[in-house]
């Protein structure tokens, strides 16, 4: 594996990529892969705490301030999507428009502006657009926009994906457009890429960061499930039957009516929870995932989560609790943080599967362990690679390489 314990590999002098601060380093530059609601919350995140203060726990953040960089450093550089009511338009715009249906927070001074100069392009379809979504969405006319192009001219250096579920080929297909264009990834959907080893080289031999799979929401459903199975277990109870059926009325949900879909999704969520358990379950005795769609819901979700436990004396001892969430906004933290991530280790010619920041945002990292554990390792790597803690020979040698790189081109 090509990550080390501090949470990635510093990049060879010849690795052709981004290296330190591949074209500044005052912000986190950023586009958008899908302009659905995760996106609408994320750029509403970015207006609604431009001005929170650093010194000051603030409601909603886990970092006002990541290793230097402020939420408010956050800037949109490109976004890409297929729906014809969102191509074409200002991702001020974009946000709102089509089946898009999560709250409407950033309001006021705070609000997000109608124009951004940030365009939507059309964006790459593959299997991007299932069965059900079809019913909902309008493909734009044209062709694929030049994403490499595009994220090169404006000086991306992060790209998040917000794809839907089971977008398999699709994501591969961007993957590759971001290695090519020498940007860091955030994948936040469970198409395999991070935790797998063969991309980790790819990244790692690019010299470009990547945080994934799969986000793990704030207080999502996976978290909370993770947190009950492992105080069953640190209390000597054991778990011999377990469910968690979430409930929805966006587009996720009802993508995911498409139970074809859903294989890579299932296995994150479940793995996500019977990884940090005591004891290994038959598969029988588990059930993690998707249940229903319920259009009045929009884009709140609810979580029931149950677990059935053996306590002293074999005794019979059961949880159960219903979490209910405004998705998208409850992703949308989890983001912010990781672009940033993303950012020092670019800075800093960090390559590969950011190992604590994966394994603490998302719900399939390489290596899974328990969130207290994830917690302290991510905060060990923004302590490492934040502004002012000096970038390391490698990564030095490896931003002058890149540097080079991109001037013969």
């Amino acid at each position: 594996m090509s990550t080390s314990k501090n949470g990635g590999s510093p990049v060879t002098a010849t690795a052709s990529t981004n290296g330190k601060a591949r074209y500044q380093a005052d912000k986190v530059r950023v586009a958008v892969i899908g302009v659905g609601n995760c996106a609408s919350a994320f750029v509403q995140g970015v207006h609604y705490y431009a001005d929170a203060d650093p010194s000051h726990r603030v409601p909603g953040l886990m970092h006002v301030d990541l290793g230097g960089y402020h939420v408010r450093d956050i800037e949109f550089t490109a976004a890409f999507d297929i729906d014809r009511a969102k191509v074409g338009k200002d991702l001020g715009q974009a946000i709102w428009a089509g089946q898009n249906n999560t709250i409407k927070f950033a309001t006021g001074a705070r609000a997000v502006p109608k124009k951004l100069g940030v365009p939507v392009h059309r964006g790459m379809t593959h299997d991007g657009l299932g069965k059900y979504l079809k019913e909902k969405i309008v493909k734009a006319p044209g062709e694929t926009a030049d994403i490499v192009k595009i994220l090169r001219e404006t000086h991306t250096d992060v790209v998040v994906s917000y794809l839907p579920v089971g977008s398999e080929q699709a994501t591969k297909w961007y993957v590759e457009q971001v290695l090519e264009a020498g940007c860091a990834f955030v994948n936040c959907i469970p198409v395999f890429i991070a935790r797998e080893d063969y991309w980790d080289r790819r990244f790692h031999q690019a010299g470009l960061p990547i945080v994934g799979d799969d986000i793990k929401s704030q207080v999502g459903a996976t978290i909370v499930h993770r947190a009950l199975a492992r105080l069953f277990g640190e209390r000597g109870v054991r778990v011999v039957h377990t469910s968690q059926l979430n409930v929805g009325g966006n587009m996720d949900f009802y993508n995911m009516l498409e139970r074809e879909r859903l294989e890579s999704k299932k296995i994150s969520k479940t793995n996500a929870v019977t990884s940090i358990m005591e004891d290994a379950l038959p598969a029988h005795d588990v059930h993690v995932g998707p249940s229903d769609y319920v259009p009045w819901l929009t884009d709140r979700k609810w979580a029931h989560i149950r677990l059935e436990g053996q306590a002293f004396g074999d005794v019979p001892l059961t949880a159960e609790l219903k979490l209910e969430v405004w998705d998208s906004p409850n992703s949308a933290g989890i983001v912010i943080d990781a672009v940033r991530c993303c950012k020092l280790a670019l800075n800093h010619g960090v390559a590969g599967q950011l190992d604590g920041p994966s394994s603490y945002l998302m719900k399939s990292p390489h290596r899974q362990r328990p969130d207290d554990q994830a917690r302290a390792e991510t905060e060990r790597f923004i302590a490492r690679y934040s502004r002012g803690a000096g970038a390391p020979a490698q990564g030095r040698k490896a931003a002058r390489a890149a540097k080079t790189a991109r001037a013969s081109k």
